[in-house]
């Protein structure tokens, strides 16, 4: 039975249904844009389009890299990704410069000046991501004017949809989202999705509940009501309560 006023499995659910549909749109707007905008090798890189890590982790968001010495234990840090690795022996090289050829190890030595940090990162992907972001919190408007309705509780339900998003993100990159480019995208969200869909719903409400039956006379300039009530004009109503009295009296 429902409670008035409080009903925590609804909440729950309606809670579980607009986080379900983010990420289902996340999830098919990000890949043709990615492949669309960026750079190839760089994505098949990241391992390609269609990853998990596009939608949950931060770091991508923000154009960092998703991978830290504490990833590769044991053989220098991820530089170790210079050459080709297999079973943590290095069965490839790669090119150190003018063609020549040489083992990565070799390749990390002679680029010891060159930042690690930037191998493998494509700023547009954190552009093209961001942006697909802030189109599916626009779509997100519909859902919540559908499942919340209510005016009241838009703020609410679009602040937890963040917050939950912030959890998984953390949780999913084992770090604190430190990227004022992040937190940029969540806040114009939160500002798109809250003034938006309480416009919709409060418009929706004041349009239902000034639906009482009213018809308007353009011609007249009036509006009657279907079954309008008899007043009586002052009058009559005097010339009542005079004939009340007589009756009383008698």
């Amino acid at each position: 039975m429902r409670v008035q006023g409080w009903d925590p499995v609804l909440i729950i659910c309606q809670i579980i249904s607009l986080q379900t549909i983010h990420y289902l749109t996340l999830s098919t707007l990000i890949p043709p844009f990615l492949s669309t905008l960026t750079s190839p090798s760089l994505l098949s890189y990241s391992g390609g389009p269609s990853t998990v890590a596009h939608i949950l982790d931060w770091r991508e968001l923000a154009a960092r890299p998703t991978v830290s010495k504490s990833s590769f234990p044991g053989v220098e840090g991820w530089k170790k990704l210079r050459g080709a690795w297999a079973g943590g022996k290095e069965i490839g090289s790669v090119k150190i410069g003018d063609g020549e050829v040489g083992s990565g190890m070799e390749a990390v030595g002679r680029e010891a000046d060159e930042d690690p940090w930037d191998y493998g990162v494509d700023a547009k992907r954190g552009w093209v991501i961001g942006g697909v972001s802030l189109l599916t919190f626009a779509i997100d408007i519909a859902p919540l004017c559908l499942i919340v309705r209510r005016p009241t509780h838009i703020l609410d339900f679009s602040l937890t949809l963040i917050f939950n998003h912030f959890i998984l993100t953390t949780y999913y990159s084992s770090s604190f989202p430190t990227s004022f480019f992040f937190w940029f995208v969540q806040a114009i969200g939160a500002v798109i999705m809250v003034v938006s869909a309480e416009y919709l719903c409060v418009k929706r409400e004041m349009r239902s509940e000034l639906d009482i039956g009213w018809t308007p006379n353009l011609e007249q300039g009036t509006a009657l009501l279907d079954d309008p009530p008899r007043v009586p004009d002052a009058g009559s109503s005097s010339r009542g309560v005079e004939e009340y009295e007589m009756k009383d009296r008698t």
